[in-house]
């Protein structure tokens, strides 16, 4: 059970991270970003700057804010290499 809440708010958070970021990849590929900026954020920002971590079951606003943070991190970096590789 723990998993599929993972997958579907890291669904969602990728989803709102490309929105900020101005950029679609589809379903998947939100997931994927959502779950990996998690991922990242959990084990790079949070010491840093402190909140919660979704993949530990943490779904505190401060935890999904870090998350999200995380994302657009990945996004923007993601985003990079794709304009350099056109």
């Amino acid at each position: 059970m723990n998993i599929l809440i993972i997958l579907l708010v890291g669904g969602l958070i990728g989803w709102v991270a490309s929105m900020v970021m101005g950029g679609g990849g589809g379903i998947l590929m939100n997931i994927i970003v959502g779950v990996v900026g998690a991922l990242l954020a959990g084990f790079l920002l949070n010491p840093l700057i402190g909140g919660g971590n979704i993949m530990s079951g943490d779904l505190s606003m401060s935890a999904i804010l870090v998350s999200l943070l995380g994302s657009i991190i990945l996004l923007g970096i993601l985003n990079m290499f794709r304009r350099r590789s056109i």
